[in-house]
């Protein structure tokens, strides 16, 4: 069972978390929705943010925009990663 609570995180959220894990393994298992990822998880540096990033375009189909988007913001947490996820998957089914 995972700290992030499917229902606090949503299925989107759940697929968000399932890339951290494949890159950080138990670390993100047992990491808080609103942890700061790169306190939470060893090794997230901006190599690894930028990684998470690729992984999340890939996973939803869509690209980030660097210049427009506060990344930083967005990718800190995993409840943030989910809700900019979400935002961005409404604004293509629109």
């Amino acid at each position: 069972m995972h700290t992030a609570d499917q229902t606090e995180i949503g299925e989107i959220g759940t697929r968000v978390l399932a890339l951290l894990e494949k890159r950080f393994g138990d670390a993100a298992r047992s990491l808080a929705p609103d942890a700061d990822l790169s306190d939470a998880l060893p090794g997230f540096d901006s190599l690894a943010a930028l990684e998470y990033v690729t992984a999340v375009e890939g996973e939803f189909g869509f690209e980030v925009d660097f210049v427009g988007d506060d990344v930083r913001y967005w990718f800190s947490t995993l409840v943030r990663t989910a809700e900019y996820v979400r935002e961005r998957v409404e604004d293509q089914a629109a």
